[in-house]
């Protein structure tokens, strides 16, 4: 006998909440890279969108900032759309602003975040993270490559008000993923961890 509450879709991590920031304006790449896409016409937002909903994600926070509109129009329809406004700042204020906006949705655990310049990512690798353990707001883990750091990283709730204090300019979380000994997830034999910064 059931309360007649809908219970999570098939596939679906309860309380996971996806995250792409794809606020910057790309200064090194000759403008932002959230309007760039893959040689079959996807953007590259779009990519990273899927990628984290493949990995269990039922919502996925864009974050805009540098042409938010266009950037914004180049989302799927299934993703929210976030305004960073302080982007120019650096990386630290979009992740602010994704936590911020992660937490007043309904019942979130974690975060699973990813860099929208990682067009080569397969879903596998954010499925991996994700299956690597159970999800709850204690959560701390990343995605490494031959033990190099890469994305994506997943961020429990008890972490978010401590990450967002220690992100500053172009910092994110990664120094507290290191000072907080976040488990390491390898990806190695999936993809090589690169971003796109040309």
């Amino acid at each position: 006998m059931t309360d007649g509450a809908p219970g999570p879709l098939p596939g679906l991590v309860p309380g996971l909440v996806g995250v792409v920031l794809a606020a910057g304006a790309g200064v090194r790449a000759g403008g932002p890279k959230g309007l760039r896409r893959l040689p079959d016409g996807t953007p590259w937002v779009a990519h990273a969108v899927s990628v984290l909903q493949s990995a269990g994600c039922s919502t996925v926070l864009v974050v805009v900032g540098s042409a938010a509109a266009d950037v914004a129009a180049l989302a799927p329809a299934s993703a929210t759309v976030v305004h960073a406004p302080d982007a120019s700042h650096g990386l630290s204020e979009s992740l602010r602003t994704a936590l911020g906006a992660a937490a007043r949705l309904p019942a979130p655990e974690a975060v699973l975040l990813t860099l929208v310049d990682l067009p080569g990512m397969p879903g596998a690798v954010a499925a991996r993270v994700v299956a690597a353990a159970p999800v709850d707001a204690a959560t701390l883990r990343r995605a490494v490559v031959n033990g190099r750091p890469t994305h994506p990283v997943l961020i429990g709730r008890a972490h978010w008000d401590a990450v967002a204090a220690s992100a500053d300019g172009d910092r994110g979380a990664g120094p507290y993923l290191r000072e907080h000994g976040a488990a390491e997830v390898e990806c190695a034999e999936l993809w090589d961890g690169a971003d796109v910064d040309s």
